[in-house]
């Protein structure tokens, strides 16, 4: 059922409007205000799919209404009501963030479709809401040892501002979870997180993942292709693994982020890219710069923030919540009841040697599921947990 509010000073009208949409859909719950004042009153206690909002009203006008509004409940779409002297007035609200504005008397067809319109937006942006708490949960960062919650201040800090990212630390620890939490708590976070593996894709082919080519530049370019760069405009683009990039495609990365241009590979037109850098590695970069591996001049442009993911031997106190957590996700995803550790087995877990990091750790929970008893034992690991 969808929530309509319309707050207009001219009763006539408000009836007019209350019919016209009650006869359109059954499912329409139309409430009504007589300014702007008891309009937005009822707004604060209230969730309104739509609001219907006259321009001019005593009190308070549909402008301060429409400002009021996008401060409070900015996701509720606002469709202005003007009369034939507040057009330009009207214009000036869909720059305010007004979805649309009807003329009156409203045109039947015109009033319908829009309100249709408003309420699918209103209906998108509630699912990408769930399904960004969705994906957030997915890359939650698990655990409040002291350097795990040092890495949580670090995102807050660094996610809203512009700096680029290097996330350093060995295979497994979970750098590409820090990643998504930069992107999520960013001002670029309604756009996309493109992620490359360097290391996964050969040294010929990187070029053009990145940056894109043009029909004929090589003989498997039988049409123009955009690169990842051109794909994560607006938004951020992920480099993992950056410590295996070619040096001939550093050389076109540092020219990314020094200029904000690219050039797709076979072209000689360059094309302007608005992309927020994060990148990650599992090498020691210094040492690649003095081996000739790796730019220096590409290191300190790539490296204003660096955060440092610990391996999981250095951060035993958070081995119990992670196994938690994955022994719920586990369960989630395999539509099972949820299994227990006993203390002595999560006490034994705690004391492994887990050279694969969280990567490894996961593996062991789930072997452990599916092949312990109801609850997982000290000899269901002793027995199971064996590498």
């Amino acid at each position: 059922m969808s929530k309509i509010l319309i707050i207009e000073d001219e009763a006539a009208i408000r009836r007019v409007l209350v019919k016209i949409l009650s006869e359109e859909n059954d499912s329409y719950q139309v409430d009504e205000a007589e300014d702007g004042v008891a309009g937005l009153e009822k707004i604060k206690n209230n969730d309104y799919d739509l609001v219907l909002c006259d321009i001019k009203m005593p009190k308070m006008d549909g402008v301060e209404v429409l400002e009021e509004v996008k401060k409070i409940k900015p996701e509720i779409p606002m469709v202005m009501i003007s009369g034939h002297g507040d057009m330009e007035t009207a214009i000036q609200t869909m720059r305010l963030g007004a979805f649309d504005y009807i003329s009156k008397p409203p045109d039947l067809n015109r009033l319908l479709n829009t309100v249709r319109n408003a309420l699918d937006k209103k209906q998108l942006v509630v699912e990408n809401k769930i399904l960004k708490k969705k994906v957030s949960k997915n890359y939650e960062m698990i655990g409040d040892s002291e350097s795990i919650n040092h890495i949580k201040v670090m995102i807050d800090k660094v996610a809203p501002t512009e700096a680029r990212v290097l996330i350093t630390g060995p295979n497994g620890t979970g750098k590409e979870l820090v990643a998504h939490q930069l992107h999520e708590k960013s001002e670029r976070s309604g756009f996309p997180l493109i992620e490359v593996n360097c290391a996964a894709i050969p040294s010929e082919l990187i070029e053009s993942e990145l940056f894109g080519h043009v029909k004929g530049a090589f003989t498997s370019a039988v049409k123009d292709r955009a690169g990842k760069f051109e794909a994560a405009d607006k938004g951020t683009i992920f480099l993992d693994e950056i410590g295996d990039m070619s040096l001939s495609a550093q050389a076109k990365v540092l020219r990314a982020l020094q200029e904000s241009m690219i050039t797709r590979v076979g072209a000689d037109k360059d094309i302007k890219v608005d992309v927020r850098v994060v990148a990650a590695t599992n090498k020691d970069l210094k040492t690649e710069i003095a081996e000739g591996r790796f730019r220096e001049d590409l290191y300190h442009r790539l490296a204003v923030i660096l955060i440092k993911v610990p391996p999981l031997n250095e951060r035993r106190d958070d081995i119990p919540a992670l196994i938690s957590h994955f022994t719920e996700k586990i369960a989630s995803e395999q539509g099972n009841a949820v299994k227990s550790f006993s203390a002595q087995a999560i006490k034994l877990l705690q004391e492994y040697d887990w050279t694969g990091n969280i990567r490894e750790l996961r593996n062991v929970v789930e072997r452990l599921i599916i092949l312990g008893g109801n609850e997982i034992s000290e000899t269901d690991v002793k027995m199971f947990a064996s590498k």
